[in-house]
């Protein structure tokens, strides 16, 4: 800035005098100034229009990225939560499949062992039958060959007669042979255990005999038969409890591992989604982590980039006060200090050969201001150059001085131009003034209007937006309760139902036992009073203890599903919750954000408001403006040219006029002192 005031005081040093009619140089350096002031002014606006876009961009973008942020944030925060949440399911699922798996090995085990002592006591069950088959075959072979012989007559009835014991019934039936030795031996061996636990059981003393009468040996025989038919009973009774007791256990271990392998299957397909559900959240996790990050690095990047901005804008405006301070002391400086200097230096005297002839310097003069007058076509001229005639006539006659009636006639004229040029100056300033500020005023309140209406529609298209999730929302929680409600009541339905089937499958099974136990004691009783029958009351009890292995399954399955479709109940509705909480969050935080939108739209519509009111009055100025003082018929600038041509050309006349009087002076004084400096080569 100063080297700018430094230059254009330089600038003094290079003007050589010049006419009245050119600029001085320090007119110049005036004239420097203020075109330079002007350059700074607009300079100063055209920084603050930029500032003022870059700060809204500031502003818009700070509150874009905030929202931004804010949704990143609830949008881990509900990851995280997902995440967490999988990662709970999956070690429940875990531990559940752990478990489930574990109960299977040991139902599995458990089975097999039940399987292998079936197997154990099926063998030894078909050891003893076929045992005990044969013996009885042999007794009633034997009892039937002794009732046989004893009704011969011969040696033989003879001496089984006089046998004392089974055992020597059998050598007479061995030797007369009608009995193998081999049969004989084991019937004996027979007889003479069960001899033996009979004398143990009743005290008797060891090996008695039998009475020497056939009788006695086959009621002995046929009450062995008896008994062994007893034992056979007994023991196929015992085969026939065992096998339903394994095939009960079998049933019960076969649907224990099959529900749990239905589980099992149930709780990994569970935890494979809930893995597949972590890794997805997981994923996105890390997604909306980066963008969060890059969304608050931007902010914080945007931040700093304003303020430098701020910053570099204050010191610009500053500095351009500063320059503006210095060009405005300078100038008021050279107007105060140098008036005396500049006149004093650039004042020429225009001095003119003339005649002594008082005729010839008026007509000169007349002449001028006539041609004066033809070339800027100005009435008023012409008209002074007829009075100027007529005075220089006039006072040529009277004998008074010619030179000063002129000289006043041409100094009014002069003053008239002047003045009327001061006043269309005047206008010319405050049609300039004017114009320029009530032009930049309705540019300024233009362009906020544009800036005003931009933000308008953007929040109203934000909050339009925000309105129509709301609403989608607002559908969607609607349409979770009529589900919720509707799953509530298929619960109910569900409940109702596995109470009522439940109760009649427990009293089932309570009358299934209940009959059972009456059947079983019953025939398991000794001294009945009638020929009760067995076989059929056993095929009674059989198809019993099969109901009530159907009766209980039953209720086993009908538990578990019911127990899955609470499972499954209570899952849905933690879902449920999770997502209506979410979902009525969502609402609630976009609702108020809308409501702020729909507010800041109010109040930026009253700004509008003001504004396009005030641009209205601006503009109505403006148009006033532009009739005043544009839509003339001759321009400004013409005019004062004419004008500024008009002043010139009589002060021109004036010069001749006073070069005359100079004349006049200086054959009195013979000198004029300082003239020489202007003429000198």
């Amino acid at each position: 800035m100063k080297s700018a005031v430094l230059l254009a005081l330089f600038a003094c040093a290079a003007f050589a005098p010049a006419s009245a009619v050119q600029a001085s140089p320090i007119e110049k350096i005036l004239e420097m100034i203020s075109d330079l002031q002007a350059k700074v002014i607009g300079e100063g606006k055209d920084a603050q229009k930029t500032y003022d876009e870059f700060a809204e961009f500031c502003e818009d973008r700070a509150t874009q990225l905030g929202f931004e942020i804010k949704t990143g944030k609830a949008q881990v925060e509900e990851l995280e939560a997902t995440i967490e949440e999988e990662t709970s399911t999956i070690g429940a699922l875990e531990t559940k499949i752990e478990e489930l798996s574990s109960d299977i090995q040991a139902d599995e085990a458990d089975l097999k062992a039940a399987t292998k002592i079936r197997e154990k006591e099926a063998a030894d069950f078909a050891a003893e039958e076929k045992e005990l088959t044969t013996v009885i075959d042999m007794l009633e072979r034997a009892t039937s060959i002794l009732s046989k012989e004893m009704a011969k007559s011969g040696a033989s009835m003879l001496q089984l007669k006089s046998a004392s014991s089974i055992t020597e019934a059998l050598s007479v039936m061995v030797q007369a042979s009608a009995f193998s030795s081999a049969d004989a031996s084991r019937l004996t061996a027979l007889v003479q255990t069960q001899q033996a636990d009979s004398d143990e059981e009743t005290g008797a003393p060891a090996a008695a005999v039998y009475e020497g009468k056939s009788g006695g040996i086959i009621g002995t025989l046929e009450g062995l038969t008896e008994k062994a038919e007893g034992q056979l009973d007994a023991t196929r009774k015992t085969e026939s409890k065992n096998s339903q007791n394994y095939q009960m256990l079998k049933q019960s271990l076969t649907d224990e591992i099959k529900f749990a392998e239905k589980d099992m299957d149930k709780a990994k397909k569970g935890l494979a989604e809930s893995q597949e559900g972590k890794a997805v959240a997981e994923g996105d996790l890390d997604t909306t982590s980066k963008d969060l990050a890059e969304d608050t690095k931007a902010k914080s990047t945007l931040h700093q980039d304003c303020m430098s901005a701020a910053e570099e804008f204050e010191t610009s405006t500053k500095s351009r006060g500063e320059e503006l301070q210095a060009l405005a002391t300078a100038k008021k400086v050279i107007q105060e200090t140098t008036g005396g200097a500049a006149g004093q230096s650039y004042l020429e005297t225009s001095f003119m050969q003339v005649s002594s002839s008082t005729d010839l310097a008026s007509v000169e003069a007349v002449r001028f201001v006539r041609d004066l007058a033809r070339k800027t076509k100005a009435p008023a001229l012409a008209q002074l150059a007829s009075r100027m005639s007529s005075a220089m006539r006039l006072g040529a006659a009277a004998g008074g001085d010619p030179f000063a009636k002129v000289k006043g006639l041409i100094n009014d004229m002069i003053a008239t131009l002047e003045s009327e040029a001061e006043e269309d100056a005047t206008q010319k300033a405050y049609c300039d003034k004017e114009m320029s500020e009530t032009t930049a005023k309705h540019d300024e309140l233009t362009s906020e209007s544009e800036s005003l209406s931009t933000k308008i529609d953007q929040k109203k298209a934000a909050s339009a937006k925000l309105k129509e999730e709301v609403a989608t929302l607002q559908n969607e929680l609607a349409a979770m309760a009529k589900a919720k409600a509707e799953a509530d009541k298929i619960r109910q339905e569900e409940k109702a139902a596995f109470d009522k089937n439940s109760a009649e499958m427990k009293q089932g099974v309570k009358g299934v036992k209940m009959a059972l136990k009456v059947l079983k004691d019953y025939y398991a009783k000794a001294d009945k009073g009638h020929g009760s029958s067995d076989g059929a009351g056993s095929g009674i009890i059989g198809l019993l203890e099969v109901c009530e292995s159907d009766f209980t399954q039953g209720l086993t399955e009908m538990t578990a599903a019911e127990e899955t479709a609470v499972a499954e109940y209570e899952a849905y509705v933690k879902e449920d919750e999770v997502a209506n909480v979410q979902k009525s969050q969502d609402v609630k935080y976009k609702g108020k954000e809308a409501a702020g939108l729909d507010k800041a739209v109010a109040e930026l519509s009253t700004d509008l408001t003001g504004v396009t009111d005030e641009l209205g009055a601006v503009t109505s100025a403006l148009d006033k403006l532009k009739e005043m003082c544009v839509a003339k018929a001759e321009p400004y600038a013409e005019i004062k040219a004419r004008r500024e041509a008009e002043i010139a050309g009589l002060k021109e006349a004036q010069k001749i006029l006073e070069g005359e009087t100079a004349l006049i002076q200086k054959s009195a004084k013979h000198t004029l002192r300082g003239a020489h400096k202007h003429f000198s080569a």
